[in-house]
């Protein structure tokens, strides 16, 4: 009896030493690339080498370690605040815009393009206080979920993506978020969703205001000196805020391309390029230079063969897409 006890026990501690950390991925060049990289990396006999100290990667969020379409999730809490503070602006019924937004006109509103984006923003994330934004992001999380998949919108990280933000921080790694995503939103989620706390949160942000108070300080939101975290302003996002140049960069979409162009370029160390190639419009969606994507992979993909960045192919390369057990989802509508 104690000798089978004993084997149990022997052979349940060799499995979980030989658990596969990206046991989400399939077993292919993707996932390979990765692991042979990380290992490359993180010998210290070899000439590829890099120190722990060097060991920044970034990542984009938005269409990398979450979904995009088809509306990023900030866009889609923007929309239901618009809704639900509707009844306390009567000053708000003549807007256009706004009732585009509560007749569910998505045409309306993607027509208003950017201009309009900066109108909900300014309805929905300004003239507030940083803790109020933050309980209003709270709450919306605690009573909406995604239309077609069901699921809360903090339970849709990748978990492909999850488990590789793990691997590489049991491998010495310091993860960050560069990202379009307004910085005060991501920061809400980060920590629960990803393991990465705020400070390492980087995204697009405006100014807060601060006062003192009979009950203390505050900081009140404000859209002043808006700067928008996408496209080449993300390398200088990373300079400014991590001081400096990653090893490595995961996005998904031609607004990472600057941010994948710079790790490359790092003189010092042997980089990592990884792209997610949305592929799969069962599990997820499927696109990359279709009109309505909010995400373009035209020339991402182009450069990714010049430079041997490596493209996962979410419908080959993943085995699944969310987490079962926070997301079962639902297949296509």
């Amino acid at each position: 009896m104690k000798k089978t006890l004993l084997s149990a026990l022997l052979f349940s501690l060799c499995a979980t030493a030989h658990a596969d950390p990206l046991s989400a991925w399939n077993d292919t060049a993707a996932k390979r690339a990765i692991e042979e990289w990380v290992t490359n990396a993180t010998d210290a006999d070899r000439a590829t080498y890099i120190p722990p100290e060097k060991r920044y990667v970034v990542f984009d969020n938005d269409g990398t370690l979450w979904p995009e379409a088809p509306l990023t999730f900030q866009i889609q809490f923007a929309l239901d605040e618009v809704k639900r503070l509707a009844p306390e602006h009567p000053e708000w019924k003549d807007d256009p815009l706004v009732k585009a937004v509560l007749s569910d006109d998505i045409k309306t509103i993607a027509a208003a393009g950017e201009k309009g984006l900066i109108q909900l923003l300014t309805l929905t994330h300004s003239n507030i206080t940083t803790e109020e934004f933050e309980q209003r992001v709270s709450s919306w999380l605690d009573s909406h979920s995604d239309r077609r998949f069901g699921c809360r919108y903090d339970r849709m990280g990748y978990q492909p993506m999850r488990q590789l933000l793990d691997y590489l921080r049991a491998n010495g790694f310091k993860t960050w978020i560069i990202s379009g995503g307004g910085i005060d939103f991501m920061r809400v989620l980060s920590q629960k969703m990803y393991g990465i706390p705020p400070e390492q949160v980087v995204g697009s942000f405006s100014l807060s205001e601060f006062s003192l108070t009979d009950n203390g300080t505050t900081l009140r939101k404000t859209m002043k000196g808006a700067f928008n975290d996408d496209a080449a302003n993300k390398p200088v996002a990373i300079h400014l805020f991590m001081g400096q140049r990653p090893v490595g960069a995961f996005g998904n979409s031609d607004g990472d391309l600057a941010m994948m162009q710079y790790t490359a370029a790092n003189p010092d160390y042997k980089t990592f390029g990884l792209l997610v190639h949305h592929t799969d419009a069962a599990r997820e969606y499927a696109y990359d230079s279709h009109p309505s994507a909010s995400g373009k992979l035209i020339e991402g993909l182009a450069q990714a063969k010049q430079k041997g960045w490596t493209v996962v192919d979410m419908q080959k390369d993943w085995k699944t897409v969310f987490d079962p057990e926070l997301c079962a989802g639902k297949s296509a509508p």
